[in-house]
């Protein structure tokens, strides 16, 4: 079966490295593909856009878990992913995004503006030497993670250490890497990550400030979440708000400056930034995938999916599917505005979708006024990743 040949090969580094010839494959068999007993595929924007609304459909949770993970207990990242709200049914979800959403409100996000302007400002100094520079460390790690240790109240000089650990704790998400040794990683990272919001939220008990840390203890003071919940919790919103944002940048440049046209177009006209941004994350999102389970016997698309069937949503697939954006192996930011599934939809929709466009609007216009000549200067090297696609190395220059 060509469908079950395409999910083989993305389990392989090759599949990885180019993922949207499988995606085809998967869609030349359907919308939805049954995959397996009580296993399903979808890559259909419609058909995924109602999976990711309808409240039928279900994430991961702890009853979830039993069934298709029984040991998963034992895994310091599984423990953490089943304290946060990415894999948490109502009511929980409800009662922890609303604490979530204290940190990303439309004032919160705008009061950010200046800062934003500041730190690529800054950045961009740094990168204007003579020689190439891997634009994933020199700007879209350290603005991201910058911008979000503000919002929470992490210190400036802790930020470099949550890098490799944010990196290997999504280890956890990757649906085909849940090998020993990356869980090995992952359940370190957890582990670190635990230690340090345990010791930081001590500190702010004792010296409360106006940050998310802060609105986090009240919340807990007032029996609203629970302890292992709230450094959880910090840590979720630590590394997904950054992690994907890196590689939106990483993702977004090197579709821009390998169409020159285009480079020089938004160079021109920095209005534009919105659509073109919009357009980098539906070409090659940074998120690929995500996945649920039925709550109840559905038809989708005229496939029955079982109670407790595990459908994945390949969100990069349905980004492609030409009933929904015609010509869509086209980079083409003046395609009509067509929202895409990247940040998701329905009751898990991103909560920081509104601070990574704010971060990318920000930061392309600014690269390419004051890095006129700014340019490729060697091979990219791709992470060997699915569902978190980017970048590990891209080395550009000015010149």
């Amino acid at each position: 079966m060509d469908a079950l040949a395409a999910i083989q090969t993305l389990a392989t580094a090759e599949g990885r490295a180019d993922p949207y010839p499988q995606y085809e494959r998967l869609r030349a068999a359907g919308p939805v593909v049954a995959l397996g007993e009580g296993f399903f595929v979808v890559t259909g924007h419609q058909q995924a856009d109602r999976v990711l609304r309808d409240p039928s459909f279900l994430v991961t949770d702890e009853a979830a878990l039993e069934r298709t993970l029984p040991g998963w207990r034992s895994s310091a990242a599984w423990r953490w992913l089943g304290r946060t709200m990415l894999w948490r049914n109502p009511p929980d979800h409800g009662r922890l995004r609303r604490l979530a959403g204290a940190a990303f409100t439309a004032r919160r996000t705008a009061q950010l503006r200046p800062d934003v302007v500041r730190l690529v400002d800054g950045l961009i100094d740094a990168m204007g030497g003579p020689g190439p520079v891997d634009f994933m460390d020199a700007f879209a790690f350290p603005l991201p993670v910058a911008v979000i240790c503000t919002l929470l109240g992490v210190p400036e000089s802790d930020r470099d250490w949550f890098r490799p650990r944010a990196h290997d704790l999504t280890l956890a998400l990757e649906m085909f890497a849940a090998d020993p040794d990356s869980m090995a990683r992952a359940d370190e990272a957890a582990t670190d990550l635990e230690d340090y919001f345990v010791g930081l939220l001590a500190h702010r008990r004792a010296h409360p400030g106006d940050d998310m840390l802060s609105d986090l203890l009240a919340a807990g003071a007032a029996g609203q979440i629970g302890g292992a919940e709230m450094v959880a919790h910090l840590a979720l919103l630590l590394v997904a708000g950054f992690e994907t944002t890196v590689n939106l940048l990483g993702n977004g440049l090197s579709a821009l400056l390998a169409r020159p046209a285009l480079t020089a177009e938004l160079r021109a006209h920095p209005e534009l930034a919105g659509a073109y941004v919009e357009e980098m994350l539906r070409f090659d999102p940074p998120v690929q995938a995500t996945s649920r389970f039925a709550g109840q016997d559905t038809d989708l698309d005229g496939v029955r999916i079982p109670a407790d069937g595990e459908v994945m949503v390949i969100l990069a697939a349905a980004a492609r599917d030409p009933r929904r954006y015609p010509r869509p192996e086209r980079f083409d930011p003046h395609r009509d505005s067509v929202p895409s599934l990247s940040f998701g939809a329905g009751a898990h929709y991103c909560l920081g979708a509104p601070l990574a466009r704010l971060e990318a609007q920000t930061a392309f216009p600014m690269l390419l006024r004051r890095l006129p000549r700014l340019r490729l200067a060697g091979p990219a090297v791709r992470r060997d990743r699915l569902g978190f696609r980017g970048f590990a190395e891209l080395p550009v220059l000015d010149g």
